[in-house]
């Protein structure tokens, strides 16, 4: 009993090749900076996605930019591993053919690269969620994200092994950075499509076609990179290098047909309790309750008044008739972030100067301007408003008369009967948006 218990003790542990490249060495730090690296980027510029469903994927997608040619940096230190040991004669006397031992140490790598770019992305869409304002996830690009940057490690291992210099990874790094940098600076062009992180604006999203296309591009690409290198067969890389060339092909001729306005961004979401009624996009449908009361005292003070345009409408492009164009709540970041109006004394303000767009009628007359004026002092009046009259009221004699008109025209506004102003009000409106009505704007 006892021998077979020493014998037992002494039975060596197997461990499989892929787990024990896994658990340690450099697969597990490239891992984590790819990681740190795109959760720090997001985190510095939150306030930009954080809220927008689509402005989180069009970031993740971005960037991806920064962690494509550390991916290849990362295949390429480690295909020099075993030239930097001296280790690649013995390496070479393994039972395992070399397609067997290639991926046993690019298939690590390529996981915790992917693992840690997943991780950050996950989280960016778990720190979007609470914040979230209508539409939901879109998750037409980040799978093929991810396939991309599986395909450029062991893509960069097969240049660590072919190019036996022990910089050969930060400038494979370095040359990434530049080729996909020009590549998106470029803009035009059908080449910029073959592009894995070419920028993707908000209002876009990818046709059915498109995300299969640009994952059998790249790895196609990669697979018959490996398979030229170590596989026994060598003509087996014609196979996925004819399936990458047409998807390159379609990805190419077609261009800006694999894509689309995102369907979401021409519905609009509105209240009908107020005049003019308000309307916003309906990827921020939950916002309209917040901009509903930031417009509540210009609505309330328009309450039967004739001559008002039917409705504010948040949307890319001049307003309809009978719209007026609400202030834009993007790009995220600026009006709104996290889910909230910063500033909606602002917004109001910038509403009622959409209001009152007179388009290209040139330089209005005197008393227009003195108009215009009375009318945002009563019903927004602009947040730097007490600002700018005190540099007038500090100003040269011609300044100070304009204050004292405008001061004059704004108390006769506010001192009129509710009647009466609202006749004031609806021969006023009457006149925006018309060059030839516009000198017929009631005198205050």
């Amino acid at each position: 009993m006892t021998l077979v218990r020493e014998r037992t003790a002494l039975r060596p542990v197997l461990t499989h090749p892929l787990r024990a490249e896994a658990a340690r060495g450099f697969a597990p730090f490239a891992g984590v900076v790819a990681f740190l690296l795109p959760a720090v980027v997001l985190g510095f510029v939150a306030d930009r996605w954080q809220g927008g469903w689509a402005e989180t994927r069009t970031e993740l997608h971005g960037v991806l930019l920064l962690v494509l040619p550390l991916g290849a940096a990362a295949g390429c230190w480690q295909g020099g591993r075993e030239r930097r040991r001296r280790t690649e004669e013995l390496w070479g006397t393994a039972v395992r053919g070399p397609l067997a031992r290639f991926l046993a140490s690019a298939l690590p790598v390529t996981l915790w690269v992917t693992g840690g770019y997943a991780l950050a992305a996950a989280g960016a869409l778990l720190a979007t969620w609470p914040y979230a304002t209508g539409d939901g996830p879109y998750a037409d690009l980040l799978p093929v994200d991810v396939v991309a940057l599986a395909a450029v490690v062991p893509a960069g291992q097969v240049v660590g092994r072919l190019v036996p210099w022990r910089f050969a990874a930060p400038l494979l790094a370095l040359g990434g950075y530049v080729v996909l940098g020009l590549s998106g600076r470029a803009g035009t062009g059908p080449g910029r499509f073959l592009n894995p992180a070419f920028a993707v604006p908000e209002g876009l999203v990818p046709i059915g076609r498109q995300p299969w296309a640009m994952a059998v591009w790249v790895a196609g690409l990669a697979s018959a990179a490996v398979l030229a290198y170590a596989a026994r067969r060598r003509w087996t890389a014609l196979v996925p290098l004819a399936a990458a060339i047409a998807a390159g092909v379609l990805l190419v001729r077609t261009g800006d047909g694999l894509w689309r306005p995102n369907p979401a961004e021409r519905a609009q979401v509105c209240t009908t309790s107020t005049t003019p009624e308000i309307c916003v996009n309906a990827r921020y449908a939950e916002l309209l309750p917040q901009v509903t009361a930031a417009l509540s005292g210009i609505t309330g003070k328009l309450e039967g008044v004739r001559n008002l345009p039917v409705r504010f409408e948040d949307r890319v492009g001049e307003p309809r008739a009978g719209e007026a164009q609400l202030p834009m709540l993007t790009p995220i970041g600026r009006s709104v972030v996290r889910g909230r109006l910063t500033d909606p004394a602002q917004y109001a303000w910038e509403a009622v100067t959409m209001l009152q767009d007179r388009g290209d009628c040139g330089e209005p007359a005197r008393r227009v301007t003195v108009a215009d004026d009375a009318v945002q002092h009563y019903l927004a009046a602009s947040p730097a408003e007490a600002y700018f009259d005190a540099l007038d009221a500090r100003g040269d004699a011609e300044r100070r008369a304009g204050l004292a008109e405008r001061r004059a025209a704004r108390e006769r506004l506010a001192s009129m009967g509710a009647d009466a102003r609202r006749d004031w009000l609806s021969a006023y409106f009457a006149t925006v948006g018309d060059c030839d009505a516009a000198n017929g704007v009631p005198v205050l």
